[in-house]
């Protein structure tokens, strides 16, 4: 008997055949692949994914799921489901548990919404903290306000801090739309695939807390212009934004992820000189504004 679905744990069981298989196409797997599906619910995406790799580690946070799934898959050799928290989950000292298992190279999942930023965060690491482990690609299923987030463009009023710190770290494109009626249960939201696919940052953000500081409070006042948003001096922020071709009115959403990396990077130089010319009385205040 299927269980059913348990709304304290935020459980859809996506039953669309089309974007199941969209999904998979996305995750442009190969036999040589290995997958790390972030809980598998009752097995609808899993049974795409495991006849076309070599590897399926599966986590599933509930008991009565990983029942269903080890009588439902168990009998694949190559298919590990692992009982976790995926927010909890060490994959280095898990693999070290299986020596034998490939270790995973993509992700594809249907995951939670309230764990989404924790878990991009699990997956990608940010700035300062890249995760160790770099996936080829990441495939999640997440809820379309939160998809529109990370593919947006720049200029764009849904172009923000989080769009930035994502971009920064991977490429970000738009799969597919998903309604709530190809869900059971309904959700309340309408919801979205994307598809990460995990770079080297160009340009990279030569100090990556300060780049994470300075995104955070450049859009955390968003209607006001960056140099008055920034704690910057203008003489400074302005010339810069000049050499980068914005205006000194810009606001944070019109300047893209790659010139915000440029902007940062620029403004340590620039703070670096000036407190250099200052006397050693002044680091403090100095390093503070800037």
């Amino acid at each position: 008997m299927t269980p059913r679905p348990r709304k304290s744990l935020a459980q859809y069981w996506l039953k669309r055949e089309d974007i199941l298989q969209k999904i998979v196409q996305a995750a442009a797997l190969n036999p040589a692949d290995s997958v790390l599906e972030i809980g598998p619910g009752t097995g609808n995406l899993t049974r795409y994914l495991l006849p076309q790799v070599q590897g399926l580690l599966a986590v599933e946070l509930d008991s009565k799921l990983v029942q269903f799934l080890r009588k439902k898959y168990g009998h694949h050799s190559h298919f590990w489901l692992v009982e976790k928290d995926i927010l909890t989950l060490d994959l280095q000292a898990q693999l070290q548990q299986n020596p034998t298992f490939p270790p995973p190279n993509k992700v594809v999942a249907n995951i939670p919404y309230h764990i989404t930023g924790a878990l991009l965060r699990h997956l990608l690491g940010s700035p300062s903290r890249p995760w160790p482990w770099p996936f080829q690609r990441v495939v999640l299923l997440v809820q379309k306000e939160v998809a529109q987030r990370l593919t947006a463009s720049p200029g764009s009023k849904i172009f923000g801090a989080l769009s930035v710190r994502i971009q920064y770290l991977a490429h970000c494109t738009w799969v597919c739309d998903v309604p709530a009626s190809a869900f059971h249960p309904r959700p309340q939201v309408d919801s979205a695939v994307i598809c990460l696919t995990p770079r080297i940052p160009d340009p990279v953000a030569r100090e990556p807390r300060r780049f994470e500081q300075w995104v955070q409070q450049g859009f955390s006042q968003r209607r006001k212009m960056l140099r008055n948003a920034l704690s910057v001096a203008p003489e400074l922020l302005i010339p810069i934004l000049d050499q980068l071709g914005y205006p000194a009115t810009v606001r944070a959403e019109a300047i893209s992820a790659s010139d915000w990396v440029r902007l940062c990077n620029y403004l340590c130089d620039a703070c670096g000189k000036q407190l250099a010319n200052k006397p050693q009385i002044h680091n403090a205040k100095m390093q503070t504004e800037c």
